[in-house]
C-alpha cells in the first residue's frame, strides 16, 4: 500500500511537514515491536499499560504532551452518566458505574468519592421519575454491602447541610454518588506504570506516516526515528480518522462527531464538598463541582467543534448559558466575567448520525483492520469515542483483540492491579496522611501536605525523601509548587513547559499570581 503524497500532513503547531516514503535501503530500528500505540490520552496511555503489563513491547507516540488535549479538559468525573440512562445507554452506564469502584481502588489518590445532590424541578422530570432513575443507578453498577459508594436517598434542601447558597424554592431534592478525579494525572499515572512495565513513551514525537510491508508496519517519526511494529493501537481522539485514513492510507467509513465540552471556573459559589448536578430546561443537566479548595467547578456544554480541536475556546455563549443553569438555582447568581479560569475539551465522540449533539453515543466503537487475505498481516485497531471513567475497560478490549490477531494469549490483569502512588492503607489517603506522612514531615504545612498527597500518593515519600524543613524543598514558586516537585515532575513525568507542570500535573496556575507562573516558565524555558 502506497504511503501518503509528501506534503501532505500538518504538525501540532501548525506547520507543514514533508513526509516522503521511505525508500527501500532506509531501514527502521532492528527489533520489532508488539504494539504501537499513537495517543498520548487516557486510552492510549491505558492501552501501553495493559500491553505492557502482558509482556508485549510497547511504543507510544504523542505530538504533544500527555494529557495535552481532551483527557485534561474534562469535568473530572469518574461518572457512570445518570443522564445517559435516559437514552437507554444501559450497557455503558452499567460498564461505567462498575468501573467506579475499580479505579477508586486502583488510584485512591486520584479517585474519590462524592456526594450528589439533584433539586427536585417538577416541571421537567417528575419525582418517580427520578426515582426509578436512581434505583438503576445504584443497582446496574453491582451496589452491595461491601461497595465503596453509598446509594441514593431523599434528601430536604430547605435546612441542614444541603441548604447553604439555593433558593429558598427547593425544598425536595435527591442525593447520589459518583467521584471526581484527577483527569491528566490518571493519564500521568498510567504512563509511569506503562513505562516501569518496558513500554516506551514518546511524548512530542508525532507520528508522519506508516506502510505495511508483510508482516509488519514500518513507521517513520517526526523526531527521525523509524521503527517497525507488528500491530498498531489508532488512539489519537479527535485526529483518529486522520491518522487512520492519511497517516496510515487506511480507508475506513467510521468517523468521529468533535463535540466540545466547556467549563468555568468561578471563586466558590457555596460551601460543602457535596458537588450538584442541576438539571437544565434544555433538559441537559450541568454540574457545579468544589474545585481546588477555593473554587467551584461549572460545566458542561455540548456543542459541535468546527473549529481547531486542538486550540477549543469557550464562547461567550457558553460561558452566559452555564452561568444561567447556576442562577436558576442560586441565591446569587454567578457572571462570566468572575471566572478565574476557563477550558474547553473536544469530545470525539463516535459519528451514530444524531442530530443532537447532547444525544450522541458516549458509548465506544473498536474497529479492527486486519488484511486477512494475506499469509502475513499488520493489523491496526482504532478507538471511535469513549469516555474517561471506562479507559481500562477499552484497553482492556483492545489489548485482548490485538494479542489475539497477533496469536498470543496474554490474559488480562488491570481490574486488580493499582497504579503508581496508589498503595494506600486500609483507611485510604487520610490514613496515609496520618501515618506515613505527618510522623516523619511534621514541619510540612497542612494544605501543602495534603495537595502533595493528593497529587503523588503513596509515592510522596520518595519525593519528599530525606528533606528536613522547608528550605530543603528549594524554591517556593507560589501556589503550592516547590522546587523538588517541579524537579520531580520533569524527572519522571515528562514535563517540559510550564503549563504542564501548572495546569495539567498540578493546578498550581490557579493559585498563582502573573508573576509566579511567569518564574515556573523562565525556570522551565517554556
Amino acid at each position: 500500500m502506497e504511503l501518503p503524497s509528501p506534503e501532505l500532513h500538518r504538525r501540532a503547531d501548525g506547520k507543514r511537514v514533508t513526509c516522503s516514503p521511505m525508500a527501500p535501503d532506509q531501514h527502521p530500528s532492528a527489533h520489532p515491536i508488539d504494539l504501537l500505540v499513537i495517543g498520548g490520552g487516557i486510552n492510549g496511555t491505558g492501552i501501553a499499560r495493559d500491553a505492557a503489563g502482558r509482556g508485549l513491547s510497547v511504543t507510544l507516540v504523542e505530538r504533544g504532551d500527555l494529557a495535552g488535549a481532551t483527557s485534561s479538559c474534562s469535568s473530572k468525573l469518574v461518572h457512570g452518566g445518570l443522564r445517559y440512562l435516559e437514552q437507554y445507554a444501559f450497557r455503558l452506564v452499567a460498564e461505567a458505574l462498575a468501573e467506579r469502584e475499580t479505579l477508586l481502588r486502583m488510584a485512591p489518590h486520584l479517585v474519590w468519592p462524592a456526594r450528589f445532590i439533584m433539586p427536585h424541578v417538577p416541571s421537567l422530570r417528575p419525582r418517580w421519575m427520578i426515582r426509578a432513575g436512581l434505583f438503576l443507578y445504584d443497582h446496574l453498577g453491582g451496589h452491595h454491602a461491601d461497595s465503596l459508594l453509598p446509594g441514593s436517598a431523599s434528601v430536604r434542601l430547605d435546612r441542614g447541610p444541603f441548604h447553604a447558597g439555593l433558593q429558598d424554592c427547593y425544598r425536595h431534592g435527591f442525593i447520589y454518588s459518583d467521584c471526581r478525579t484527577d483527569d491528566a494525572r490518571l493519564v500521568i499515572a498510567n504512563a509511569r506504570d506503562a513505562a516501569r512495565r518496558g513500554a516506551r513513551i514518546l511524548p512530542r514525537n508525532e507520528l508522519l506516516a506508516a506502510r505495511r510491508r508483510g508482516s509488519l508496519w514500518e513507521v517513520q517519526l517526526a523526531g527521525g526515528e523509524m521503527l517497525q511494529a507488528r500491530a498498531i493501537a489508532n488512539v489519537a481522539g479527535p485526529w483518529v480518522k486522520d491518522v487512520l485514513n492519511q497517516r496510515l492510507g487506511v480507508p475506513s467509513a467510521d468517523s468521529v462527531r468533535l463535540v466540545r465540552g466547556s467549563h468555568l471556573v468561578l471563586p466558590r459559589l457555596y460551601q460543602g464538598e457535596h458537588a450538584f448536578i442541576l438539571q437544565n430546561d434544555d433538559r441537559r443537566v450541568v454540574f457545579m463541582i468544589p474545585y481546588e479548595g477555593r473554587f467551584t467547578l461549572l460545566g458542561t456544554t455540548d456543542v459541535l467543534e468546527t473549529g481547531d480541536p486542538l486550540q477549543p475556546r469557550v464562547t461567550p455563549e457558553e460561558a452566559a448559558y452555564l452561568c444561567r443553569a447556576a442562577g436558576r438555582y442560586l441565591l446569587q447568581a454567578p457572571q462570566p466575567q468572575d471566572a478565574v479560569w476557563r477550558y474547553a475539551g473536544v469530545r470525539p465522540l463516535y459519528d451514530d448520525g444524531s442530530g443532537d449533539p447532547a444525544s450522541i453515543t458516549r458509548d465506544y466503537s473498536l474497529r479492527l483492520d486486519m488484511p486477512r487475505a494475506q499469509a502475513d498481516h499488520a493489523p491496526v485497531l482504532s478507538v471511535f469515542g469513549g469516555k474517561l471513567t471506562t479507559y481500562r475497560r477499552l484497553a482492556e478490549q483492545v489489548v485482548d483483540h490485538l494479542a489475539a490477531a497477533l496469536g498470543e494469549s496474554r490474559p488480562a490483569w488491570t481490574e486488580q492491579s493499582t497504579l503508581p502512588g496508589g498503595a494506600m492503607p486500609a483507611g485510604g489517603l487520610d490514613q496515609f496522611i496520618r501515618q506515613q506522612v505527618a510522623p516523619p514531615y511534621p514541619w510540612l504545612e497542612q494544605p501543602l501536605r495534603d495537595a502533595l498527597a493528593r497529587r503523588h500518593g503513596s509515592e510522596l515519600p520518595e519525593l519528599l525523601g530525606d528533606a528536613r524543613g522547608p528550605a530543603d524543598l528549594g524554591e517556593d514558586f507560589g501556589g503550592g509548587l516547590c522546587e523538588r516537585e517541579l524537579e520531580w515532575m520533569r524527572a519522571h513525568e515528562w514535563a517540559r513547559s510550564a503549563d504542564d507542570v501548572l495546569w495539567r500535573r498540578s493546578k498550581c496556575g490557579l493559585h498563582m499570581t502573573p508573576e509566579q507562573r511567569e518564574r515556573v516558565r523562565q525556570r522551565l524555558g517554556a
